[in-house]
């Protein structure tokens, strides 16, 4: 009787043992054909990894007590980098997670991105389960459903992006002009003593005989004469004439008395209608919208007087008011300013800066390709010219270019403090953010940007970063830098990436490794090889980040290549 309790006992053990292990074998593994990857190979949008998993957990699978959590997992160099995890749960589970029926089973679909790191290049992707059946834990081993990473737009760099300088407003020569006008009476084209002797006019006469006899200048003399809009064409083209030729013999002789020996270009109008609609738009004449309005239905001369004195009680504050103006003679003074040339530039900025202005100061930085002159010339302007922003910029570009990018910084800062939207410094600041992947910061900053100069490269730098690649290429526009190229190239427009690239000015490792990609995707073995060979030639680098980039994955087994990669 013993023995048979004995046997009983054990007979009960096993059957509740084979109950826990069915109940546990109804979770059977899984396998990658399970499982669909988008994109596969894994790529880099920007500086994210993004992908969708879409899978199906079969019929009779999913056990209808379970509780299953499956998260992404993405292990590169000894490191593991984590998806968003999504939850499923049986139909007899109370909870929030997806419900997959046991008998129909289900479907998976998952979007999850991992922030891009260099290392990810050579990586596995698997999901990961942790599963429960009625609150007890059933193993399920991972599953790997993708390799590697191709990272192309991640070559995307600000720091060896153009940083945007303050520009000097120095101009070499300056155009002016000096105006004067001799009033006549209607129908007239005497020269009276009363306009003769305007202060108007000593004050032009003046400045004509100052910029002829400075050696820095150059004048010369234009005689306009006009005759009003009334009265017929025939009679205003005489008039017109006479003013013209009484104004120019004049004007003759006092040169003359002057000493002055310069051209002077005489023309006549007889009826002037341009001088006569700006007039009027200047003016607070009553209803002079009804004038402009004849002005733009009529071409016809003759018709336009006739319509505009029609109008009567337009006419009479016309008459009164504007008409006079127009029985004038123009002169003008075009007078041209000569300034410093370069070299003087140069030797009074080292033997006495205080004779230089400040937009001369700016300018004689961009004379020098020395730095330390070039910072000191930047140094004196924040000293002599504390409220001028620009050069505490430009001495930040020179630090962003040396690559000491936290002087870079202060210095940019240094500049927003003298004026709070400087729109270089902006653009500047933006490119550090870019360099940090700062793309919410950047994007603030360069929308107070707007006209500085080099914007364009920052503004396709941070659609590259976001993964806007056609808003990257048209922002970059005909810009020649390997960033314009990496746009191009992403949105598959070959032809033009491998003429940019050409077109560049100082081309470096990044270009040659661009133009093997182009290569690579056109299928130009050659090319491949030539460009990685200039690539690593320009720095070592190269050779460890082609042996991993899946770019190149399709000639690994080349032995050319793998001469190259050894």
């Amino acid at each position: 009787m013993k023995t048979k309790n004995i046997y009983l006992s054990l007979l009960m053990l096993a059957f509740i043992g084979i109950l826990g292990s069915s109940c546990s074998s109804s979770l059977k593994p899984l396998t990658p054909s399970h499982f669909n990857v988008t994109p596969s190979p894994l790529e880099t949008v920007g500086n994210e990894i993004p992908a969708t998993v879409n899978g199906v957990f079969p019929e009779k699978w999913f056990n209808s007590h379970a509780t299953i959590v499956v998260t992404p997992v993405l292990k590169y160099a000894g490191q593991e980098a984590y998806g968003i995890p999504y939850t499923y749960q049986g139909d007899k589970v109370a909870g929030n997670g997806i419900v997959i029926n046991k008998n129909r089973g289900g479907n998976v679909a998952m979007n999850f991105k991992f922030e891009y790191e260099p290392a990810m290049r050579e990586s596995k992707l698997f999901l990961r389960f942790n599963a429960k059946i009625k609150g007890k834990q059933v193993k399920l081993p991972e599953i790997k459903i993708a390799d590697g990473v191709v990272a192309t737009s991640a070559l995307a760099s600000a720091l060896s992006t153009e940083p945007s300088d303050a520009q000097d407003a120095f101009q070499r020569i300056i155009q002016q002009k000096q105006d004067a006008n001799i009033l006549f009476l209607i129908q007239q084209a005497d020269l009276r003593s009363s306009e003769l002797n305007k202060s108007e006019l000593a004050a032009w006469k003046r400045r004509v005989k100052e910029a002829y006899t400075d050696p820095k200048q150059n004048v010369d003399i234009e005689v306009s004469a006009y005759a009003s809009p009334d009265g017929g064409l025939t009679l205003n083209e005489k008039l017109a004439a006479e003013r013209e030729k009484r104004t120019s013999t004049y004007l003759d002789s006092e040169m003359k008395k002057q000493a002055v020996n310069t051209d002077i270009n005489a023309r006549y109008t007889a009826q002037d209608w341009e001088g006569f609609r700006q007039l009027v738009e200047a003016s607070n004449l009553q209803d002079k919208d009804l004038v402009l309005r004849v002005l733009s239905m009529y071409e016809d001369p003759e018709v336009r007087e006739k319509e505009i004195k029609n109008i009567s009680f337009v006419f009479q504050d016309l008459a009164e008011t504007i008409l006079p103006q127009l029985r004038r003679s123009r002169l003008t003074a075009n007078i041209e300013i000569i300034g410093k040339s370069d070299d003087e530039i140069m030797s009074f900025w080292r033997s006495s800066p205080k004779e230089l202005n400040v937009e001369e100061l700016m300018y004689a930085a961009t004379l020098t390709d020395n730095p330390a002159e070039k910072e000191k010339i930047y140094q004196y302007i924040t000293a002599n010219f504390p409220q001028d922003y620009r050069a505490w910029n430009n001495i930040g570009t020179s630090f962003y270019r040396a690559g000491e990018y936290d002087k870079a910084m202060q210095a940019f800062n240094r500049s927003l403090q003298v004026k709070s939207q400087a729109p270089e410094a902006n653009v500047n600041l933006a490119l550090l953010a870019l360099s940090k992947n700062e793309t919410d910061k950047a994007e603030e900053l360069l929308g107070t940007a707007s006209g500085a100069k080099n914007l364009e490269q920052a503004m396709g730098l941070l659609y590259l970063k976001n993964g806007q690649y056609a808003q990257a290429e048209s922002a970059f526009d005909n810009v020649k830098t390997n960033n314009a190229a990496l746009a191009q190239l992403l949105t598959n427009n070959y032809n033009k990436a491998s003429e940019t690239l050409k077109a560049i000015e100082n081309p470096d490792a990044t270009t040659a490794y661009l133009m093997a990609i182009i290569a690579a995707r056109t299928n130009n073995f050659n090319e491949v090889t030539s460009n990685l060979r200039t690539a690593i030639q320009r720095d070592s680098a190269m050779k460890m980040q082609a042996a991993t980039d899946l770019e190149f994955s399709k000639y690994r087994s080349n032995s050319e290549f793998q001469s190259l990669m050894n």
